[in-house]
């Protein structure tokens, strides 16, 4: 069973505009499944995971061109980083755009070389695996808290129970663990890491030891939706704090986990500077911490964890399946006080808790901190030339195990987790 993905109209929009149209992504999110079913009868595929034609495309570059004209796909183009250059000449001579539909698993290797080679004529696409819309078969836009958009979405989706929620969250997002139930989910994760670490990690020359690496990302696993604290984390693996900040960097530029950046305002004072981390795939993350089942998840220590990173996780693809940059921060001072997610955009400040509770009583009540950024504003005056800093708080929001949209007080709303 193949699952219809939300990027679809993004890629072939992004392919409609560049000569160079790149996917890229986490192994196995479907990135060469999607695009080979959107490939014209013309197209030509091409996989540089074959030895033979990687060692073709990284000995004779421009030969490998003439072999597969364009338009062409070529999977894994990593592997051949020779041939960014001979792209660019034949992007730059042909001027036509769709030629190269290109994809690649290593970001962290393969962006390097296109800002050097390709900037100015690829466009790029961040893929992940399944969201939960997609799993259920509909399309909604990125999420925001507006209350007449959800009020419409909540007519045309079935109410998801706790022990659902749980079972999406245990069994994560990888197209293959949807597509063919017999698979084993168990089996499915253990090789999945072994890929990635021999075939991904094994290439980067400062990661040496992939012991200490699959025990790093346990760690990680461990820590899902806390503030990075790099010194704890290379004390935990035995290593050293830029080491564990560099691996970091790995997970990010892999697309396994994302860092949220603390919500910053002059009018804020005393706020963490350090960036919250959060795994994209909740049942990688919960594969690296070893619960056994969706029933002992949801029953022990990181319940909440996991429920707070699986909402983020499904706000991020909200946002990536339409091609735009996640607009998510997260609030914490000195004094403890805590906004899960804070959506900024169009100069509105949306503050968002997370709670697996069906009513979480005083959910709202660090709302409040924001209050002098829009006092702050309303203060400015337009001449003074600090106009487009204005900003104004938007309705505020707790996802939840609520059975339906309900307000709170005037300003905030429980919003079911299935709306999101």
């Amino acid at each position: 069973m193949y699952y219809e993905r939300i990027i679809e109209p993004m890629i072939k929009k992004i392919s409609e505009t560049f000569p160079v149209l790149i996917v890229t992504g986490p192994r196995q999110v479907g990135k060469t499944t999607l695009l080979t079913r959107m490939a014209e009868k013309e197209r030509k595929i091409v996989s540089l995971d074959n030895p033979t034609i990687r060692a073709f495309a990284k000995n004779d570059p421009e030969l490998f061109i003439q072999r597969y004209v364009p338009p062409v796909l070529i999977d894994e183009v990593q592997y051949a980083p020779e041939l960014f250059d001979y792209i660019k000449i034949y992007a730059d001579r042909e001027k036509r755009c769709g030629d190269f539909w290109l994809t690649g698993s290593q970001t962290f290797r393969m962006m390097k070389h296109v800002t050097e080679s390709l900037a100015g004529r690829a466009g790029i696409v961040q893929m992940q695996g399944l969201s939960n819309d997609e799993i259920r078969g509909v399309r909604f836009s990125p999420f925001r808290v507006d209350v007449p958009e959800l009020t419409q979405r909540i007519t045309r989706i079935a109410p998801m129970s706790l022990p659902e929620i749980y079972e999406r969250i245990y069994r994560g997002s990888m197209p293959r663990l949807y597509e063919n139930p017999e698979v084993d989910r168990d089996q499915y994760y253990e090789s999945y890491l072994e890929t990635y670490i021999s075939r991904d990690i094994k290439d980067l020359t400062q990661v040496a030891d992939e012991t200490s690496f699959l025990n790093f990302m346990s760690v990680v696993a461990a820590r899902t939706a806390t503030n990075v604290n790099y010194e704890a984390l290379a004390n935990e693996v035995g290593i050293s704090a830029p080491t564990a900040k560099h691996w970091l960097s790995v997970l990010v530029s892999s697309g396994i986990v994302a860092l949220i950046q603390p919500y910053f305002n002059n009018a804020l004072k005393r706020v963490i500077k350090a960036p919250r981390m959060y795994f994209l795939d909740t049942g990688l993350c919960a594969h690296l911490t070893r619960w056994s089942s969706a029933e002992t998840l949801e029953a022990g220590a990181m319940s909440g964890e996991f429920f707070e990173t699986w909402v983020v996780s499904e706000i991020c693809k909200s946002y990536l399946n339409a091609g735009k940059k996640p607009p998510l921060y997260f609030y914490r001072d000195s004094n403890r006080k805590e906004i899960d997610v804070i959506i900024y955009q169009d100069g509105t400040v949306t503050p968002v808790e997370i709670k697996k509770g069906s009513a979480p009583q005083k959910a709202v009540r660090n709302f409040s901190v924001l209050n002098p950024i829009e006092k702050e504003s309303s203060e400015e005056d337009a001449f003074s030339g600090a106009a487009h800093l204005k900003v104004r708080i938007g309705t505020g929001a707790v996802v939840c195990m609520s059975p339906d949209l309900v307000p709170i007080d005037k300003k905030n709303w429980y919003i079911p987790v299935w709306l999101i």
